[in-house]
């Protein structure tokens, strides 16, 4: 066959030649730099290296002799060389490294930093060693002219400093460093020192630091740069943490409130910021005579000249308040919350329709700051919350809150949502307050809000259905309603979109809903979609996670018509389903099944499905049912499921014979090892498997306990229905029995006046008959915690009540209680309950006898 050609878009005309033309035309200008950038074979013959050099001669030669990218590629790989021959790297290759550097650019001396570090880190070397080869080379580049190469070194050296002694550091780095902070230095070797100083705080005593180190920080704090200011000003609090408290108060503070009027905003900024952070160094006293006043200047000036500091002030606003929370009168404390609140509406007066006229146009750059505001406003709610007591949380706060979750940029509402959970635990038994905005963040327009209330929603759902520890009922049947549709919302706008881990973590947090929400909700609204997800959805991941939550889903439902639909569409649709893709998702739900549910469980319903598909005619579901086959075998206990076994080494000896694939043959062979090793356990315990069956005991346990549930259920509703009924029977029986009594009593005392002890004996026999019913009765009506996965029928309980209607009444009178109880089946441990139906014809046979009796002892007596 040849092949067809398509010509009818081709349009050979003089402009459209013209146009295939100069598009080609632009075609080779794009090609021609990279033929330029090929090398001559002269540039080749010179960045060749003979093959026959050890790693060490090539490294020495390329840094002789070498091209500056490959120089860069040997200080990349000094960690190496480092691991490999110490010795010798550092004999022959780093100094061939530190008389390159004197003239190399930026890109070598940033990756040397690197290279240094992670020698370091590696301690490839001893710190002697070290510092006595590494250190001489950091502190010489430390002053580049290139400021990201200085920052670069400087990070190396500070690292360095922890690590070295204190005699080396004191020798080494801090008396050069009286000499480096001098006025007279460079800005950059300034700048530097303050850095130096800032960490060898941490690593000298109190008295060498006031003796060394703070005359050096007295001396920067006052320096003509306001750079140099404020990056010594930032220093101050690891200086601080270094010196103590007295030191502290005497020496930091007063430095502090001099650069916090300083001239320069960056400085003040600089000084406020490590204010808050010193605050638990300060007492009382100085926390209300002189940070309380610096902190209400700062608030003042904020909104009228220096809307610089605006944002760090809401940022810090929150750790503010607390902090200085003992030292507020009443009128401050109000004050801060007013200042808070103000700044949790700032940009908003203009859309909400307040001061149209006063308010000007806002730069973009005012708009930014006024959303990081508000973003800072949200991300310090909960401390506020603590600083205005959650009992007036309604009162002062709510309205806040509300603007915060609606609030029209998406940052905002992004850290309400991250910060949603810490305000439902502060609230507790108030939690209700906030239901209706958890509702609006999970139908929030923005999927980056939905992710970020995500991760903490099984706690806040559990908090909002429990309503804390002091809450009644009704906040619980009122905040369910709201929240399954705006749950089912939620996850529904996760699937049509593009994030697929924001939908895949949706479906395993939603895992937690039967702690939340009744079964048949679950069952109505959840449980369905998880399985259309499962059968349509591409992603893999979701798809996992969505199986794993409807097992969960399957695990608490409480209808065992509801769970064998489920099972029944699991094995039909994808157990059984026309798509491979189907059955591979369904070995991973027996997966999943393995791990939430016990041994029987999957055994009666999942083994031989799963078997089934040893005979797929896809080779990749043959090869997943294979490495699955050993956690198949666990689940086995013997003798119990001695015929379960045996049909699994059929299926294996069948896979053995009958397998064409040798990828899949080859998995078959090391699946038959492997199942060769285990060993089964048994129905008693032993000691080897003594956690795993105490763990699957549990289980089976659980499930045993949700249908003895269901069956109680069931006879409650059965006998509400019939007790009406008995009772009115009863009452009207009674009546006729009291008339016939008192006839029968006056003839029996005129005609034979010996008769008493017969009815006395007669009534004695009455009242152990009543007292046997009644215990068959408590006894059927309360049994033991034991297996009812398989109902009671009809057919043996009319069975069982004929054979005690046709008794006679000698039999009657020798039945014992344990004839009523649940007798256990030999291996499944299944328990048979006696039906309603049973009781109600052994008590009406009970109570014709007594009746037939009555009357023969009434005759002889006539």
């Amino acid at each position: 066959m040849h092949p067809i050609i398509f010509f009818s878009k081709m349009d050979f005309s003089q402009s459209n030649l013209f146009g295939y033309i100069e598009d080609l035309q632009e075609l080779t200008i794009i090609e021609r730099p990279v033929r330029r950038s090929l090398k001559t074979p002269e540039e080749i013959e010179r960045l060749t290296v003979d093959e026959e050099l050890s790693d060490i001669e090539r490294a020495v030669y390329l840094l002789s002799s070498g091209q500056d990218i490959q120089g860069t590629s040997v200080v990349a790989n000094l960690p190496v060389l480092m691991r490999q021959n110490p010795a010798e790297t550092l004999r022959r290759v780093l100094p061939k490294i530190r008389e390159v550097l004197h003239v190399a650019g930026v890109e070598m001396q940033l990756t040397a930093a690197v290279s240094f570090l992670t020698v370091l880190q590696e301690e490839s070397v001893s710190i002697h060693t070290y510092s006595h080869s590494f250190l001489h080379i950091i502190l010489q580049n430390l002053e580049h002219r290139d400021a990201g190469v200085s920052n670069a070194w400087l990070e190396t050296l500070l690292a360095v400093i922890e690590a070295l002694p204190k005699e080396t550091i004191r020798h080494e780095i801090l008396n050069p460093l009286v000499s480096k902070a001098q006025l007279s230095q460079t800005l950059q070797s300034r700048l530097v020192s303050c850095k130096i100083m800032g960490k060898l705080a941490n690593k000298f005593e109190a008295h060498i630091i006031k003796r060394e180190i703070l005359p050096l920080v007295k001396s920067l704090c006052q320096d003509v740069e306001y750079e140099v200011r404020t990056c010594m000003c930032r220093q101050l609090e690891h200086i601080a943490q270094g010196i103590g408290t007295e030191l502290t108060k005497t020496v930091v503070l007063p430095e502090l409130v001099e650069l916090a009027r300083d001239d320069g905003s960056s400085v003040r900024l600089a000084a406020f910021e490590t204010l808050v952070n010193l605050l638990d160094m300060f007492d009382a006293d100085d926390r209300s005579q002189t940070v309380l006043p610096l902190v209400k200047s700062f608030c003042e000036k904020s909104f009228k000249a220096d809307e610089s500091i605006l944002v760090s002030l809401s940022f810090h606003l929150g750790k503010l308040c607390n902090g200085l929370y003992g030292i507020f009168t009443p009128e401050q404390h109000l004050r801060f919350l007013e200042f808070y609140k103000k700044l949790s509406m700032l940009g908003l007066q203009q859309e909400n329709g307040h001061n149209d006229n006063q308010l000007q146009l806002q730069t973009l750059e005012q708009e930014k700051k006024y959303i990081s505001v508000r973003k800072n406003c949200a991300y310090n709610f909960p401390a506020m919350i603590v600083f205005v007591d959650p009992k007036n949380f309604h009162l002062e706060l709510y309205s806040i809150f509300f603007c915060l979750c609606h609030d029209p940029e998406v940052p905002v509402r992004y850290t309400m949502a991250i910060s949603f959970y810490e305000v439902a635990k502060l609230l507790n038994s108030g939690v209700y307050t906030i239901h209706k905005e958890l509702v609006t963040l999970l139908q929030d327009e923005s999927l980056e809000v939905l992710d970020a209330l995500v991760g903490h929603l099984p706690e806040i759902l559990e908090l909002m259905t429990n309503g804390g520890e002091n809450s009644g009922s009704e906040s619980k049947l009122l905040s369910i309603p709201d929240l399954i549709p705006a749950l089912t919302t939620a996850e529904q706008r996760a699937a049509t979109s593009l994030k697929w881990r924001t939908h895949e973590k949706l479906l395993q947090k939603y895992a937690c809903l039967p702690h939340i929400i009744s079964s048949d909700q679950i069952y109505y609204r959840f449980l369905h979609r998880m399985l259309t997800i499962i059968l349509t959805n591409n992603v893999l991941p979701v798809q996992k996670a969505a199986a794993r939550t409807l097992c969960v889903y399957l695990r608490y439902n409480r209808k065992q018509e509801q769970r064998h639909e489920v099972i029944q569409k699991l094995i039909e649709q994808l157990g059984q389903g026309k798509s491979y893709w189907n059955r591979l998702r369904f070995l991973d739900t027996c997966e999943f099944i393995m791990e939430l549910f016990s041994k029987s469980f999957f055994c009666k319903y999942f083994f031989l499905p799963v078997l089934e598909l040893t005979h797929d005619p896809v080779a990749n579901v043959r090869m997943k049912l294979c490495y699955l086959l050993p956690k198949v075998k666990s689940t086995l206990k013997i003798p119990t499921d001695k015929h379960l076994l045996q049909q699994l080494e059929l299926c294996i000896r069948k896979l053995l014979c009958q397998e064409k694939d040798k990828d899949v043959l080859t998995i078959v062979k090391r699946t038959v090892l492997e199942l060769d090793r285990m060993e089964i356990s048994v129905d008693a315990f032993q000691k080897r498997f003594y956690e795993n069956d105490l763990l699957d005991q549990d289980k089976e346990r659980q499930e045993h306990l949700l249908l003895e549930m269901e069956q109680l259920e069931k006879e409650k509703q059965q006998n509400e229905g019939r007790s009406t009924n008995i009772n009115d029977k009863m009452f009207e029986k009674k009546r006729r029995d009291s008339k016939t009594s008192s006839v029968l009593t006056k003839s029996i005392t005129l005609s034979v006046p010996g008769s008493s002890s017969g009815t006395s004996a007669g009534k004695e026999d009455k009242k152990s008959k009543l007292v046997r019913s009644q215990s068959f009765s408590t006894q059927a009506l309360h049994p033991k915690y034991s297996n009812i996965d398989k109902c009671p029928n009809k057919s043996s309980a009319t069975g069982y009540a004929s054979s005690v209607s046709g008794m006679g009444k000698s039999c009657m009178l020798s039945f014992s209680d344990d004839s009523f109880r649940t007798h256990s089946t030999g291996n499944s441990g299944n328990a048979a309950f006696p039906s309603s139906s049973s009781r109600n014809l052994f008590n009406s046979a009970d109570q014709k006898n007594n009746g037939n009796k009555e009357s023969q002892s009434r005759k002889m007596s006539m």
